[in-house]
């Protein structure tokens, strides 16, 4: 009888341990599938993002300044991004507007005619219930050393697209010697054009 359940307990415990390998194994394949399900997951491909459209233009210098800089445009969707570089300032607040005409041919600025505004609103803020030009942008500061960066972004505008009254290809960009009053009109009296760049496509 001793040997008998000795003979039990022993085949007993070999089905235990069997049971217990094969339980172990199986978790360790569902563990191996699990990763490389995730590892698929993780690697398949990404949508591509929307094609962004960009140019940049040199900065000239006008009335006697020495102003100078890059302005780049770029577009992703619905809106337009321009980021403007400049150097050879006075520090203060100083004037950038989108004028109607891309021609800085003349040395005050002036042959790039008056702010866009193909809406025919008044002058104003940017965004104002009481009306502004598309090209109204508006102020920034420029720092003890002369520089400054300029950030805007707008729906409003668009490059090179059928819709006129947003269509920036073809305008401008003018650096003021002085503030834009965001009142007077038909310019905010912003004072000298010191800085050009037509926007040709």
């Amino acid at each position: 009888m001793g040997i008998n359940r000795r003979i039990i307990n022993y085949k007993t415990m070999k089905k235990i341990t069997l049971l217990s390998v094969s339980i172990a194994l199986l978790g360790i394949v569902s563990c191996k599938n699990t990763t490389s399900k995730e590892a698929k997951t993780e690697h398949q491909p990404m949508e591509m993002s929307e094609e962004v459209h960009k140019i940049t233009f040199d900065m000239e210098s006008k009335s006697g300044s020495e102003v100078k800089g890059t302005v780049e445009f770029s577009q992703m969707g619905e809106e337009v991004m321009m980021m403007a570089y400049l150097s050879g300032l006075t520090p203060g607040e100083h004037a950038i507007h989108l004028h109607e005409k891309a021609d800085c041919s003349s040395e005050d600025g002036k042959s790039t005619g008056g702010h866009w505004n193909p809406t025919h609103e008044q002058h104003g803020a940017w965004g104002s219930a009481e009306g502004y030009h598309k090209g109204d942008i508006g102020n920034f500061t420029v720092g003890a050393d002369g520089k400054a960066t300029v950030h805007f972004m707008t729906d409003e505008w668009c490059m090179d697209c059928e819709d006129e009254t947003k269509n920036i290809i073809g305008k401008a960009v003018i650096v003021h010697q002085g503030t834009d009053d965001l009142v007077s009109q038909p310019s905010g009296a912003a004072g000298a054009r010191v800085s050009c760049t037509g926007i040709i496509q």
